[in-house]
């Protein structure tokens, strides 16, 4: 049971079952009934929509209150003294690149592979998309003239810079900014609480969107689907495999055969819970035990990874975004690619590392460069495995990091690293 108040496995097990359930359904009223007016009205087009746009819609009201809260909680919290220094500076710079690696890497090869090209419905609905500000002004506006009119317009950006303002006042603040920081702190955990919920009902919408999805679409945008999954398989092994083995060599000269040997107990318990948050334990006890990292170092770098760090969710969310565009036939410029990358470097710290925020964050992505939300239940049915993937890739970087940032600072117990039994 995880400290949300659900069980984790209980979970994926539920909801890859209405993933199946919805399929099989789908696909059988596409093949038999879905011509048939009732059906099509009041079962496709009525009970099946209704919930799954139910679902969508619970999904998007979570997206301010958790970027919102979140990044404050995380920010406020650097504000000890322990925290702040070479160490932080080190960890979140290191946490920061690896995400902007990982989010170009998805959004060229989103690009290059074009995965929803051929998933595109026949006739392409005409969609009238506002024209997109030039960079220049996207990044005055970060700066929000009216914080309260930026949430109520769901406008991320200067959302984000107003929480992370409030969070390093909130961290000088002396005693009223660590009542105010106790108080964030709570309240994230209650939003946490409430994605919670929501992703308890999340195999009743998965099932109902997955069932129109098969009742009405052809099998060019299954295909699509499947290119869409294959692609970002791919990315999440090459960013795992080759980034983080490129960034240990390069800062450390250790090997990186010795490192992912050690942390196949921690991928393999990630990928279990799709948690970051549920597996620190196990990271904490394994890059301090197996890979040497001093508990000073270790203690602060791994929880603020699971944090700070969403290499896998980056990765899922710049190629979801490229699918969805192709998808429904819109050409994004290279401002709006930009600002997709410039968006989930910075919503990464604050994306919970719970199972699902990375589709709620997704949706905050989409509305920031015009594309349609409802786009998400393309790739909602089999985000669940994927999620399990990219949580197994973000605790890697979290042992990644904290191995590099251990090493430079004297504080890695090299004989332990290279100890093929320690910690066992």
């Amino acid at each position: 049971m995880s400290d949300n108040g659900f069980d984790h496995q209980k979970l994926s097990n539920r909801i890859l079952l209405a993933l199946g359930l919805g399929l099989v359904v789908g696909l059988a009223l596409n093949l038999t009934v879905a011509d048939v007016p009732w059906v099509r009205d009041y079962l496709i087009g009525g009970l099946f929509e209704v919930v799954g746009e139910i679902f969508i819609r619970f999904l998007s009201m979570l997206v301010v209150p958790l970027v919102f809260v979140s990044l404050i909680a995380g920010v406020s919290s650097l504000s000890d003294p322990k925290t702040l220094g070479r160490v932080g500076g080190k960890a979140v710079g290191l946490y920061l690149l690896t995400t902007g690696i990982a989010v170009t890497l998805a959004i060229t090869s989103a690009i290059i592979v074009k995965p929803g090209e051929g998933a595109s419905p026949d006739v392409i609905e005409e969609r009238e998309i506002a024209a997109q500000p030039s960079f220049a002004e996207v990044l005055v506006e970060m700066v929000p003239r009216n914080p309260v009119e930026a949430m109520a317009q769901g406008d991320m950006l200067p959302i984000i810079v107003f929480a992370v303002l409030l969070g390093l006042a909130i961290a000088t603040a002396g005693r009223a900014g660590e009542r105010t920081r106790d108080f964030f702190a709570d309240f994230n955990e209650v939003i946490m609480r409430l994605v919670g919920y929501v992703m308890m009902i999340a195999p009743y919408g998965v099932f109902s969107l997955i069932a129109v999805l098969g009742a009405t679409t052809g099998w060019q945008t299954f295909l699509g689907v499947l290119q869409y999954v294959v692609l970002v398989f791919v990315m999440l092994i090459l960013h795992a495999v080759v980034t983080y083995s490129i960034l240990l060599k390069v800062f450390t000269g250790l090997s990186a055969r010795t490192f992912f040997r050690k942390l196949r107990t921690v991928q393999a318990f990630a990928f279990s819970t799709a948690s970051s948050g549920a597996t620190i334990p196990v990271t904490l006890k394994t890059v301090e035990q197996r890979l040497g990292a001093d508990n000073k170092v270790a203690s602060f770098t791994v929880p603020l990874g699971a944090t700070v760090n969403m290499d896998g969710t980056a990765i899922m969310q710049g190629i979801a975004t490229g699918f969805i565009a192709q998808y429904y036939g819109i050409d994004l410029s290279l401002t709006q690619y930009l600002m997709v990358v410039l968006m989930v470097v910075m919503a990464s710290v604050g994306a919970a590392g719970v199972p699902g925020v990375g589709l709620i964050l997704l949706a905050g992505v989409l509305a920031a460069v015009g594309l349609p939300p409802e786009g998400i239940a393309l790739i909602l049915g089999v985000d669940r495995l994927l999620d399990m993937t990219r949580t197994a890739v973000n605790v890697t970087g979290d042992a990644a990091v904290t191995t590099i940032v251990a090493h430079s600072e004297g504080e890695l117990n090299l004989a332990v690293y290279d100890d093929r039994n320690a910690g066992l």
